[in-house]
């Protein structure tokens, strides 16, 4: 696709180049687009049992067929070869390789995975796997799931079996898609699976979460991999008046919760002391147990950053906590005054060079990928064309922010954009469409949106025009 004059004046600004060797990619997760939800041995994940429940997931959706990935995958993948893409990052279902949780792999759920690997390969994309993005087996969380110390030891278990199986041909690997979702949206406000609303299980999860990560770090390490990740959501968060000290002090606890909770255990070594004394108040210290934090902090090669959107907060007394965010009682959420995609979620790329400044500062010496950035708007197919103006000018917007910082200094290795395919978003069903691809869930059909053919051409000359 040639853009045209409209597309050209909507992300108009001075070219830009990235640096030689930048990695290009997309992103996707098991349970949004593989389907064959009971095909090949696969039991059912937490997910698949809370879209079972009334109320839970817009319309009663389910990830029961999703894209149907699972026997769609090499057209995928052909699709993929199609934009230019040279890293594909895909998530392996946890109850596809170990039905029960733990035990012996499924062979038959190994086998899918091997056979994406080596389709990927034969159209020269490099696959990075993620053994953990949401899809925990549900006869797990009938053992009390992340609030269950052992979860954490299954991870690794996980993760061994799967890099016996690919770690010949798979380079990159990372152990955790988003940790605070599955603790503060899981068990906190329960509007993600499992759907349970109790502060302490939340930070049971997160420190169960972040020792699992430790523990997957080293199996992989093991196993003989080449480059170990962790991928975060972290948000720039802002105070409302940055003069105001009170403000500073809301902001300050909003960020621990949202991006120091995970950090600083995993790149220092120690959680951060008002977060430890937030796990106090909640009643689970006791989960940290004597050498937790030396696990967590196992060596990385490098961090994963799903930015989407920033944070304005403000002190405010009486407002409530929350529960996605226990602890933060007199903090009140902004309205940021500016363009939102169709999730409501504010536009602001500044947000992602002030994360990856931060992020350079604060812990350097860590490569940093963007591993998740995009945005749901609504799509109209228009015979063979989606022009989806809003998400090339979003695409283009955060690109050019990811460049400010490696100007400014961030070791920026790599952008994957979210997500390949429309696909299954979680608590939304199929009501929101993230995807560079339309996907007609009544037939399957793939159809590249104009944002599609404006990614490849990036992607072909490594930079904005």
């Amino acid at each position: 696709m040639t853009l045209t004059t409209t597309q050209a004046q909507l992300t108009g600004a001075a070219p830009v180049r990235f640096p030689a060797g930048f990695r290009w990619g997309a992103a996707t997760a098991s349970y949004q687009i593989e389907g064959a939800a009971t095909e090949d041995g696969r039991t059912p994940s937490i997910w698949d049992t809370f879209a079972r429940t009334p109320g839970k997931v817009f319309e009663g959706h389910s990830g029961d067929v999703a894209c149907e990935h699972y026997h769609r995958y090499r057209d995928d993948v052909a699709l993929m070869k199609q934009l230019g893409l040279g890293t594909y990052r895909f998530s392996v279902a946890w109850p596809r390789i170990k039905p029960d949780g733990s035990g012996p792999a499924n062979t038959r759920g190994l086998d899918f995975y091997d056979r994406l690997v080596d389709e990927l390969l034969g159209h020269g994309i490099d696959p990075m796997v993620t053994l953990y993005h949401w899809d925990l087996p549900q006869v797990l969380e009938d053992r009390g799931g992340w609030t269950n110390r052992d979860t954490a030891h299954y991870l690794a278990d996980l993760a061994s079996a799967t890099i016996t199986r690919l770690g010949d041909r798979v380079r990159t690997w990372t152990t955790l898609n988003e940790p605070w979702c599955s603790s503060f949206l899981g068990y906190g406000s329960g509007v993600h699976a499992p759907g349970r609303q109790d502060p302490r299980a939340a930070f049971e999860a997160v420190h169960h979460l972040m020792l699992g990560h430790g523990l997957a770090a080293r199996a992989l390490r093991a196993g003989g991999a080449q480059e170990v990740s962790l991928t975060l959501n972290l948000t720039d968060v802002r105070p409302g008046n940055p003069a105001d000290p009170h403000d500073q002090a809301a902001a300050r606890l909003i960020d621990g919760l949202q991006n120091r909770l995970f950090l600083d255990p995993a790149l220092r070594g120690r959680y951060p002391q008002d977060m430890l004394a937030l796990f106090e108040r909640f009643g689970a210290a006791e989960v940290i147990h004597s050498g937790d934090e030396a696990l967590i902090a196992a060596p990385i090669d490098l961090l994963g950053v799903n930015y989407y959107q920033p944070a304005l907060v403000r002190a405010q007394v009486g407002a409530h906590s929350g529960p996605a965010h226990p602890g933060s009682e007199g903090i009140e959420f902004l309205n940021q005054n500016m363009p939102v995609t169709a999730m409501d979620w504010p536009v602001d790329p500044t947000g992602l060079s002030a994360l990856l400044l931060r992020l350079a500062a604060d812990y350097p010496g860590v490569p940093l990928m963007v591993t998740e950035n995009g945005a749901a708007y609504t799509d109209v197919v228009e015979g063979d064309r989606v022009a989806d103006h809003d998400r090339i000018a979003y695409l283009d917007g955060h690109l050019r922010a990811a460049h400010a910082a490696i100007e400014g200094g961030a070791d920026l290795r790599g952008y994957l954009a979210w997500s390949l395919l429309d696909n299954y978003e979680w608590g939304y069903g199929y009501g929101q469409r993230f995807g560079l691809v339309h996907v007609d869930y009544d037939t399957q059909r793939r159809l590249p949106k104009d944002s599609a053919h404006w990614y490849a051409e990036v992607i072909g000359r490594n930079g904005l025009t």
